[in-house]
């Protein structure tokens, strides 16, 4: 899933973005107001974390910008406010969560991971497509309920093969929600990470739909 965090202060949005790429997400990362706006209305992003305070353009309006232009990406907003009139006006806007400086990481993750899955549609954080098991909170895979050890970033990728399980899944689709804007490197890394998750479920458990993506199969 790919992240857009939008924080001025760029010490906690550094120390944000190295926290959930671990987690396996792909972050994009911007600290004026006007930026974060013109990011989040391409709708590559699957989460906006958003500060309020912000240069150019506070995150109130970024946010009422976005939901009166008919954006749906789910909001997480960050302040260091706590007042109960703050976080009316924040999901008066149209955010979906609210968090107050300082909060624990740990929650901030839980939190990102609640809008997500109910933004798919899925109040479970386990995803099943055939003999797997994928627990997006606890970050485990299971094949017929054996445990199958993946990277991160491994991880991210079947992510989006399970989420549309069934489906191809492009290429670009993958890279678009699993690598950052910063990546420049080959396209084909997606080839090689493919590669090597059906080397750990199964060579026949993800087919190449050639000059069209990648289809995971209900085996």
């Amino acid at each position: 899933m790919r992240l857009l965090i939008v924080e001025d202060e760029k010490r906690l949005a550094t120390s944000l973005a190295r926290g959930l790429t671990a987690e396996g997400f792909a972050v994009d990362v911007v600290h004026d107001g006007l930026e974060g706006l013109h990011l989040a209305g391409q709708g590559v992003h699957d989460l906006l974390v958003l500060d309020i305070m912000l240069p150019g353009m506070n995150g109130y309006r970024i946010c009422a910008a976005l939901r009166a232009a008919g954006h749906g990406t789910p909001i997480l907003m960050l302040t260091a406010k706590d007042g109960e009139y703050d976080e009316a006006e924040g999901l008066d806007t149209g955010a979906d969560d609210y968090l107050t400086k300082p909060f624990s990481y740990v929650v901030l993750v839980a939190r990102v991971r609640a809008l997500l899955r109910r933004r798919g549609g899925s109040a479970s954080p386990v995803l099943t497509a055939g003999p797997l098991r994928m627990d997006t909170a606890a970050r485990r895979v299971h094949r017929d309920g054996d445990e199958v050890a993946l990277t991160a970033k491994e991880f991210a990728v079947l992510e989006q093969l399970v989420l549309r399980a069934g489906e191809v899944v492009s290429k670009a689709d993958i890279l678009e929600h699993v690598w950052d804007f910063a990546y420049d490197g080959d396209p084909n890394i997606v080839e090689v990470y493919i590669s090597t998750l059906r080397r750990k479920l199964g060579a026949a458990s993800i087919r190449t739909v050639r000059g069209a993506g990648y289809r995971l199969e209900a085996l």
